[in-house]
């Protein structure tokens, strides 16, 4: 039997993924026809590190839902923040060691996929 907060949470964070993924879509485009490849790799660099851990989380934060397994959800919150940060510091290394990405496109690309998911949570999770 499937739990129903737990698959709402779920359907949630996946919308809240997609916008992420337009959003990463279109300012990486706009990053190569503006700026050129290089930049458009940095951009593109700087929305992965947002979207993959942001994935993650989502599938350990919504595994488990309900006051019976009130343990199992807080162990299982606890172990995706932590997969996420630890996932976030090592693409963010592997960004700028192994791409020579660019720091400004890179980062201005992560505050606005990681914005665009918060903003979806909020218009998505209200309703």
């Amino acid at each position: 039997m499937k739990n129903k907060l737990a698959e709402h949470g779920l359907f949630i964070a996946k919308k809240g993924i997609l916008f992420q993924l337009v959003t990463a879509l279109i300012i990486t485009l706009l990053a190569g026809i503006i700026a050129g490849q290089h930049s458009a790799i940095s951009t593109a660099a700087g929305a992965v590190i947002s979207i993959l851990p942001t994935a993650i989380f989502s599938g350990f934060a919504f595994k488990y839902a309900g006051a019976s397994k009130n343990e199992l959800v807080a162990q299982s919150f606890s172990q995706g923040s932590k997969l996420k940060l630890a996932l976030t510091i090592i693409l963010f290394v592997v960004t700028f060691a192994g791409l020579n990405a660019a720091p400004l496109e890179v980062f201005v690309a992560y505050v606005v996929t990681t914005a665009s998911h918060a903003l979806a949570m909020f218009r998505y999770g209200t309703k």
